[in-house]
């Protein structure tokens, strides 16, 4: 069992150094995982580290899920079959962003609970969680047989809050459950006061600076074993931003120090990945930041799992300090399926009542107050008054698109300067819709309760309106007729088919479409969004393919000025305007 003592790490009795990557079950298919797992061996790696998801496996209160994607378990079998062993950070709250930093939106449907605190409404979800969670892991406990040699305490919390109680919980669940484990709390240097407890492990999480941060942890814990869990050596992307990129030596050169301190490190991301469909999550802080599609992080292997540049640098550094494996040769390769014709198409309006759920209300309701966890939600009304109608925006999250009568009106975004619009209705009576997508809820900081939709009721023209239809449209369903040509309205749903000989992975080229989601053989890879990058190509894992007759569908949201894609061989992040992350 690993132990901590005299500040260094032991397992059973012998000094142990942690040598760990991170990668995320849920964000790469696991026909791939093996792949990624290897190749993080061949670096020198003696340990794989995941967070746990927890709106991946209970996206429903409720309703669990542990295959797919989700199958946790075989992702840690997988891991002890090749040697490695295995931390779990089963935290409720991962930040990581992902969606709503983990936590599941249908917590927001009840206004007065307080995440992340030991509110007992919150807690008791948690524990009902938890219940059905943490068992699973019982037989993997490393005293048990098992991979398992350490697990996490909530996630970065001194940088959210102060209660103890809360913090205390997890060990209480945790021993409830038989967990004996090595158990630790992990924050930023400036952040560990508030995040740690007495008796537990405090670990640090940071990029460079390495001294500095030590430094703070020798103060408030002296004689602490040092560890970087997240040792940070790329960053992500949000939309309208820049590419983020670290270059390889330095993150080396941080990570030599790292080794000469002989402290344990776990790399953050040793493997990104992917947030296929609406997962990704968003930062608000002066604006409101949208994580992109691709998790590529600037990590050690790609988004789609090629060797990089900085791992075959901290390749070089490990070999310095201990025996290194040689490189694993991948099976694994990427092809260019050419030009898609997406011929055919329907307007989202003409197949609404096939792809989404109804309600009716005197005002409009947020997602989750209609049990709306995703997507894209229409609302509708009648405005009986002719003229120009001055509305606010503040209540609409995140992105809105305006019609009148059946036609675009204007485009509404979070991020606006201006927090009015003028609306000109024509008629006597008018039908106002008004299509709101939710583009990531917040996964850090201060908005981590980040309703969507339509929050509360629209001030139009100096007073309400009321009796509502709201359709939710979460794209678990899709049309399943295109008939020809469609219709002229957008958000039009497009469609093509393919072939795909050897089943390889590929990237589809967005140029041409504006914004939206790429679906295959009913699968949602994720958005798109031209030109506001840094994201043009979405990664298509060849095991979503098909031999013969893939369904390839395009929802655009706006506009395209082409009704075909490119299959392409090769990534594509823009690197023009890269922006240093260190």
């Amino acid at each position: 069992m690993l132990q901590a003592n005299s500040g260094q790490f032991y397992l059973d009795q012998e000094p142990f150094q942690i040598l760990s990557g991170a990668m995320h079950y849920f964000r790469t298919v696991p026909e791939h995982w093996e792949d990624r797992l290897q190749k993080l061996k061949a670096l020198g790696l003696n340990t794989v580290e995941t967070y746990i998801a927890w709106n991946v496996h209970e996206p429903k209160k409720g309703n669990f899920h542990f295959s797919g994607l989700a199958d946790i378990e075989q992702f840690i079998q997988l891991a002890q079959e090749l040697g490695l062993y295995v931390i779990i950070r089963p935290s409720p709250y991962i930040c990581a962003e992902w969606e709503m930093g983990g936590l599941p939106s249908w917590l927001l449907k009840e206004h007065s609970v307080v995440l992340r605190s030991s509110d007992s409404r919150f807690l008791t979800h948690v524990e009902e969680y938890y219940n059905v969670l943490l068992p699973k892991f019982r037989p993997y406990l490393f005293q048990n047989g098992g991979p398992i040699i350490a697990m996490q305490i909530e996630n970065e919390y001194g940088a959210y809050g102060d209660d103890q109680r809360y913090l205390e919980f997890f060990k209480h669940q945790y021993e409830k459950h038989g967990m004996d484990t090595f158990l630790f709390t992990s924050d930023g240097p400036e952040f560990i006061a508030q995040g740690s407890l007495p008796d537990v492990t405090t670990t640090l999480n940071f990029g460079s600076k390495v001294e500095a941060a030590f430094d703070q942890l020798e103060k408030m814990k002296p004689g602490s074993p040092k560890m970087a869990a997240e040792f940070w050596i790329g960053w992500f992307d949000y939309w309208t931003g820049e590419h983020h990129t670290r270059e390889a030596e330095d993150a080396a050169e941080v990570f030599k120090e790292l080794m000469e301190k002989k402290s344990s490190v776990n790399f953050y991301m040793f493997h990104g990945g992917t947030n296929f469909g609406f997962m990704n999550g968003a930062n608000h802080y002066d604006l409101y930041y949208p994580t992109i599609t691709s998790y590529d992080y600037d990590s050690l292997l790609t988004e789609n799992g090629e060797i990089t540049e900085k791992y075959r640098a901290v390749k070089r550094i490990l070999g310095n300090y201990a025996e290194v494996p040689d490189d694993y040769v991948s099976t694994i390769s990427a092809k260019s399926y050419g030009t898609i014709s997406m011929l055919e198409s329907i307007s989202l309006f003409d197949t609404i009542h096939q792809i989404s759920r109804r309600v009716e209300n005197i005002t409009p309701l947020s997602m989750e107050a209609i049990d709306q966890s995703y997507g894209y939600t229409l609302y509708r009304t009648t405005v009986n008054r002719q003229g120009d109608l001055s509305m606010g925006i503040d209540e609409v999250h995140d992105r809105a698109y305006v019609y009148i009568n059946g036609k675009y009106d204007t485009t509404i975004y979070k991020n606006d300067s201006e927090r009015k619009v003028v609306l000109t209705f024509p008629n006597e009576s008018n039908t106002l819709e008004i299509l709101v997508e939710n583009m990531g809820r917040a996964n850090y900081g201060e908005h981590l309760s980040d309703r969507k939709g339509i929050t509360s009721n629209i001030w139009l023209g100096e007073q309400y309106f009321f009796h509502w239809e709201m359709f939710a449209v979460e794209l678990d369903v899709l049309p399943d007729s295109y008939g020809g040509e469609g219709g002229s309205r957008y958000p039009k749903f497009f469609r093509g088919t393919f072939d795909a000989d050897g089943l390889h992975d590929t990237f589809i080229d967005s140029t041409g479409f504006t914004k939206g989601n790429i679906f295959i053989n009913g699968f949602n890879l994720g958005r798109y969004w031209n030109p506001a990058g840094p994201q043009q190509r979405l990664y298509l894992p060849g095991p979503l393919l098909r031999e013969k007759d893939n369904e390839l569908v395009i929802l655009e949201l706006e506009q395209t000025c082409t009704d075909e894609v490119q299959l392409l061989k090769h990534h594509k992040l823009d690197k023009e305007n890269n922006a240093s992350i260190i």
